[in-house]
């Protein structure tokens, strides 16, 4: 009830300063939003690394990190000139410095940013095709690195094994986030249940093993800084499904799936309750008010009493509270004279409007079907 929205508004959040805002610029962090694929498609962890590359390079965190390198080499290479004024924008910076005219155009050498990029204490470990290499002068040779270079790297290019791209999201692109001056990741998994419900009691167990490895004790980067920080969201009862397989791979020690007292890295959302309607037809009513009048309460045209029938009728679900009140304001919009929506209002329009609410969709194998064939042939 509500965390795919709540993982939206983190992953804004987050992104907006890339944490700096929110540590007082102690952390520099980025997230990334993962959603499994439907129908079984993620149920192997190397499918989910898949999944979490294609989060990453959705991003702009890998034009960020190639930016910031470029950015750091001129500065350090040519301390005495000004290429861009303070009230330039991060957009028009990156577009700038990826763009092999600019550097032409103020006569920088490219060769020279190459060499300075290339000393970086943290690039000496990597393996000689990554992309920030392409080119036989290196970052800049000839063509500028982009982050479509990652993407052919690791889909269509080098990275045919699955060890190897374990290799490159854990370990090697971990080291170019980090030489951008980052410092952890946020990894935010919605829907997580849709990995476990087509396992397999053996892939259940291989893929928290494989977690377990690449997160905390494994020989990766990423296990030995704790640089991501992965957010599995699932619904209740997905615990008692992976319970034995966390068990089996030691992942239970790490991170509790069903702790027995409160832990910290466990967010639990209660349900809600007749505040929480109110607070949120509210705080959608503010946003969405065209002309804010200061005569009528903060929750004009809804009476008290009216949000409470709606968190009873939808059981204090937040889609079902936003769906009722939405049709309840479509209603009464073409009623002449109606000024507000009390609980008569919603009373009265519960079966016309809102009663087949809890009625569930029939199923695609039991509709009806008409054989569209045979009546052309008028059969």
């Amino acid at each position: 009830n509500g965390k795919s929205a709540f993982l939206v508004n983190l992953l804004q959040n987050i992104n907006k300063e890339y944490c700096l805002d929110i540590s007082d610029d102690v952390n520099k962090c980025f997230a990334v939003y993962i959603e499994p694929e439907s129908g079984g498609r993620t149920k192997t962890f190397s499918s989910f690394v898949d999944l979490f590359f294609s989060a990453i390079f959705r991003s702009n965190i890998i034009d960020h990190s190639l930016t910031v390198l470029r950015l750091e080499a001129i500065n350090a290479l040519y301390p005495m000139k000004v290429f861009f004024a303070g009230d330039v924008d991060e957009k028009q910076i990156t577009q700038d410095l990826s763009d092999i005219d600019w550097y032409k155009s103020q006569s920088i050498d490219i060769g020279e940013i190459t060499e300075h990029i290339s000393k970086n204490a943290l690039f000496q470990q990597l393996p000689a095709d990554f992309p920030l290499f392409k080119g036989q002068k290196g970052l800049f040779g000839g063509e500028l690195v982009t982050k479509e270079d990652f993407k052919d790297y690791y889909f269509k290019l080098s990275l045919r094994r699955d060890k190897e791209r374990l290799d490159f999201v854990f370990t090697h692109i971990v080291q170019l986030f980090r030489a951008a001056g980052f410092t952890g990741v946020y990894a935010l998994v919605d829907d997580f249940e849709r990995i476990p419900d087509y396992q397999s009691a053996r892939q259940k167990r291989d893929f928290a093993l494989e977690l377990r490895t690449c997160l905390f004790d494994g020989l990766y980067s990423s296990a030995k800084l704790g640089f991501y920080n992965i957010i599995l969201v699932l619904h209740a009862g997905v615990q008692r499904l992976i319970s034995e397989s966390w068990a089996e791979s030691g992942m239970e020690n790490r991170a509790p799936i069903s702790p027995q007292i409160p832990s910290k890295h466990v967010i639990p959302f209660v349900k809600l309750s007749r505040e929480h309607t109110k607070l949120l037809i509210r705080k959608y009513l503010f946003e969405y008010r065209i002309n804010a009048d200061q005569e009528h309460s903060d929750i004009h045209p809804f009476t008290e009493e009216a949000l409470t029938k709606i968190g009873e009728l939808s059981e204090y679900n937040a889609a079902r509270i936003l769906k009722i009140a939405y049709e309840l304001l479509d209603k009464a919009a073409t009623e002449e004279g109606r000024t507000t929506i009390d609980d008569a209002f919603v009373t009265a329009e519960k079966e016309t409007s809102f009663g087949d609410l809890d009625r569930p969709s029939p199923a695609l194998e039991n509709s009806a079907s008409i054989d569209l064939l045979g009546k052309a042939q008028g059969l």
